[in-house]
């Protein structure tokens, strides 16, 4: 089992650090969790109101708002799942010394970018290369 180390509220990922080392990984494994305690805090809430707001609504154009209001409210739920799964993906290679690094071509990703995205598995590089191939296809 991994002893996990904590890191300073004001530390922040160095380049001048080797990369990926422990305070870098237990700083994105941190940053992580705490997204995902956001997104799992904010679905309880919605849920909560969601109950709350199961009521009979008379009017036929009240009624009709409050279903669109809960159909996008369900679709924003849907979205937060699946950023849920790449947090926990994420997580997992921490835990297997993957992170940090492009799927694509093994290199590092920039801290930057990974502190801006921290689910990112692709350079930015290689994120824009995937981009314009989906483009090119797209417009096919």
């Amino acid at each position: 089992m991994n002893t996990h180390t904590t890191v300073e509220a004001d530390y922040f990922p160095s380049e001048d650090e080797p990369f990926m080392n422990d305070r870098q990984k237990e700083y994105f494994r941190q940053k992580l969790l705490d997204w995902k305690d956001s997104i799992l805090d904010e679905n309880k809430e919605t849920v909560s109101q969601m109950q709350e707001d199961a009521r009979s609504i008379p009017d036929v154009a009240d009624r009709a708002s409050e279903e669109t209001d809960r159909a996008l409210e369900l679709r924003t739920r849907d979205r937060q799942r699946k950023l849920v799964i790449k947090i926990d993906a994420a997580l997992r290679r921490i835990e297997t010394d993957e992170y940090g690094y492009c799927n694509d071509t093994g290199n590092p990703i920039s801290l930057k970018r990974l502190d801006a995205r921290p689910i990112a598995t692709l350079s930015l590089e290689a994120q824009e290369r995937h981009e314009r191939r989906e483009k090119v296809y797209r417009d096919d």
